[in-house]
């Protein structure tokens, strides 16, 4: 049902371009945007993911950059069944985390410097369980298209008051709309977050049940989730607001709602994650830490933690 839904919602997006290029240049447009969107959907499921990775200036490291870190990542891939995925470090100082690649053979796992300095090791083995999550459930393919064509959508609609120029958004007579087209403008992109919003949700709360039994303790998940929601909204992630199409990938919205961000979000509510992690725990019989807890190595600090530049905790 999950897989019908994301196909359905993904069908209307490409719709959606397609629509756009009609108005601004009738059936002829409407052709070529829906060309264009087939393009794009072969150039994502090539390239997106690395894009991505690039837009946020992600460093791929290796285990003798990080072998603490490398060897939680690799313990639990084993869990989910898994191939190691790339391992990439982003110097920011918000802390988040997410997943990204065409396929679990070519995946990608993102954290940042704000996240292994907030968080003990049990959170960051749920945080990073929630990722291969995404993986194992091949998120990460419908993530970057629809990141792509969601992009893809609130660029032309900006752009298409000049397509009048070239008689775009025709009336019966053939004559330019410019309210068509000032409609257009403001509704496409409100469409296009709809549908991300609706694919995004779903797919969050089947990552969280899916990582909390891959770390073997949804508790560890839901601590993370709760320090993560507080420090998202204190601090900026500048790469995130200026590419906010991407902003459903992370594990929490990394959207300071300066935008209006908050308005259509791509999360869930992370109190009712959080509740659903509970039930599962409970589910499960976990009431204590997770074998990751025995060596815990940082409490939340009373401050926005620092983008770490010299010291290496995870080393």
């Amino acid at each position: 049902m999950n897989y019908m839904k994301t196909t359905l919602l993904l069908a209307g997006l490409t719709a959606l371009f397609g629509g756009i290029g009609y108005v601004v240049a009738g059936q002829g447009g409407m052709l070529i945007a829906l060309l264009i969107a087939v393009g794009m959907n072969v150039f994502a499921w090539w390239n997106s993911g690395a894009m991505v990775l690039r837009m946020h200036n992600a460093q791929e490291i290796g285990p003798g950059d990080m072998p603490g870190l490398h060897r939680m990542v690799q313990e639990l891939a084993q869990r989910a069944g898994l191939p190691m995925p790339k391992l990439y470090i982003i110097h920011e100082a918000q802390p988040n985390a997410f997943a990204t690649g065409r396929n679990p053979e070519n995946a990608a796992v993102a954290v940042n410097t704000g996240l292994l300095d907030l968080l003990t090791e049990e959170e960051v083995a749920g945080v990073v369980a929630h990722e291969l999550a995404h993986v194992r459930n091949r998120d990460t393919l419908t993530m970057t298209i629809t990141a792509t064509l969601a992009g893809a959508i609130s660029m032309i609609a900006q752009m298409g008051q000049f397509g009048m120029l070239f008689g775009g958004g025709r009336d019966g007579e053939n004559r330019s709309n410019p309210i068509v087209m000032l409609l257009m403008t403001i509704l496409a992109p409100l469409a296009a977050m709809l549908v991300q919003m609706a694919i995004s949700r779903t797919r969050e709360y089947s990552a969280d049940r899916l990582g909390g039994q891959i770390c073997g303790n949804p508790l560890a998940l839901a601590g993370a989730l709760k320090k993560l929601e507080n420090y998202a909204h204190r601090i900026p992630n500048e790469a995130a607001e200026a590419a906010p199409a991407t902003a459903h990938m992370f594990i929490i919205n990394p959207l300071s709602g300066r935008n209006m961000d908050n308005l259509f979000t791509t999360h869930p509510n992370t109190e009712n994650r959080i509740h659903a992690l509970r039930e599962q725990a409970a589910e499960m019989g976990v009431i204590g830490p997770s074998p990751w807890g025995a060596s815990s190595r940082h409490r939340a600090p009373a401050a926005p933690p620092p983008v770490s530049t010299t010291h290496n905790p995870w080393a």
